[in-house]
């Protein structure tokens, strides 16, 4: 897949996420979507097809009134994309680490896009 097609997939998704149109992000992936979530260098999340991946992204929404991505740079690897992000959510509910609901998270991160048959095939995010 060329690159633009590739960017032009990645910021469809990001829109669709920051609007929590779940069918939306669905939509441009492959039927064996692979997701991973690393965070401070190891997997807590990971789904594969479709319906799982349905599922987590039902359960992250709720526990966010608001979230939003911002994309700030990009970069090619063979038949992959990165995405460098901004991240800003505001809980709904409490979390069992001890934050609040209503708090405010900002972080920096990046997701990292792979691409099969012109769908997102496998997406890892890490912050």
């Amino acid at each position: 897949m060329n690159p633009m097609k590739m960017r032009d997939m990645a910021e469809k998704y990001v829109i669709a996420y920051n609007s929590s149109d779940i069918e939306g992000m669905i939509a441009l992936l492959h039927e064996e979507i692979e997701f991973r979530n690393f965070s401070n260098g190891s997997v807590d999340v990971e789904t594969k097809g479709i319906e799982e991946f349905r599922e987590i992204a039902e359960q992250s929404k709720s526990l966010f009134s608001h979230r939003s991505q911002t994309i700030v740079g990009y970069s090619f690897e063979d038949d992959k994309l990165q995405i460098e992000l901004d991240y800003e959510g505001i809980l709904a509910k409490d979390l069992p680490n001890g934050i609040k609901a209503r708090e405010k998270i900002q972080m920096k991160g990046k997701s990292v896009f792979a691409f099969k048959n012109d769908k997102i095939a496998v997406i890892e995010d890490y912050s």
